[in-house]
């Protein structure tokens, strides 16, 4: 069985599970348009340029996910340290780690305890059930108003969501100050302003 043969049978079997195209999308971090690919095997058609980033051997391991998240604390201080002036503490403290439900929330949590910070957990309007599709803060975790964000999720595939999270931090009342990812697979510097900082870039040689 070849690796894409693997991902058509991993997508097939989460999506006998129940899972949405969407959900199906962020368990193995590729886009709509390659989950669709995947689903209807459409051989006939050219694959959407796409990368599958497979990181479970960390994921799965709680040791691993919190070495991790050192690294993504890590990775932000020495950037600002190393940074271009005028960059000062207003524009770079922050008091609120977003995680970005589901793969970025254990992430952000580990990052919050790491940090000192409180934790809030933004649900993305992909996965909201309902015909109005919206993005929400949880009700269950910290409020973001008039709080500083540092917005944290795994994977950059589209930057969609990105997008949707830092619009509705900043019309609640947040300042979004930084995104946090493992892995940018599109090279995205800034989601509206907002600088972002992977801990890995994926690139694409054509």
């Amino acid at each position: 069985m070849t690796s894409l043969d693997e991902l058509i049978s991993r997508a097939q079997v989460l999506l006998s599970d129940g899972h949405s195209p969407e959900q199906i999308g962020d368990e193995l971090s590729l886009s709509m348009e390659t989950v669709t690919w995947l689903l209807t095997q459409q051989r006939s058609e050219e694959a959407p340029k796409d990368v599958h980033i497979d990181w479970t051997a960390t994921s799965t391991d709680a040791r691993m996910l919190d070495l991790t998240a050192e690294m993504m604390i890590r990775r932000y201080e020495v950037a600002i340290e190393d940074g271009p002036p005028p960059i000062g503490p207003s524009e770079t403290d922050f008091d609120t780690i977003v995680g970005i439900s589901l793969s970025g929330v254990p992430m952000a949590t580990l990052i919050a305890q790491g940090t000192g910070t409180r934790l809030a957990i933004y649900h993305p309007a992909k996965h909201n059930p309902t015909q109005k599709k919206v993005g929400s803060i949880s009700g269950s975790f910290a409020p973001v108003a008039g709080h500083s964000c540092i917005i944290v999720d795994d994977v950059i595939t589209t930057g969609r969501t990105l997008h949707e999270v830092v619009d509705y931090l900043r019309s609640h009342g947040a300042k979004p100050v930084a995104v946090w990812v493992l892995f940018d697979k599109r090279g995205i510097k800034a989601v509206e302003g907002v600088p972002v900082f992977p801990l890995y870039t994926v690139s694409r040689i054509d």
